[in-house]
């Protein structure tokens, strides 16, 4: 993300009872767990089908990352 002008250092993970206390959500995307997702109180639910980019070399990370971009901006817009 550093190449995008874009510093994760300030950023942490959250879990789901934490982010619970901002519930209900315009949309929860889910990445292909399908049934076994956790549900959360949301107006719109949305899968998408992204690979886990966890052992790709960094050109089809980018790939990766830049479709997720191009996911959120594509959602974002829908739902504005």
């Amino acid at each position: 993300m550093k190449e995008l002008g874009y510093d994760l250092s300030t950023h942490d993970s959250k879990s789901l009872d934490e982010v619970k206390a901002f519930a209900p959500f315009d949309a929860v995307v889910t990445m292909g767990c399908g049934d076994a997702c956790p549900w959360m109180p949301a107006k719109q639910f949305v899968d998408w089908q992204i690979p886990d980019p966890k052992h790709m070399e960094p050109e089809q990370f980018n790939e990766v990352r830049d479709f997720i971009k191009k996911k959120v901006t594509e959602l974002i817009e829908g739902i504005g």
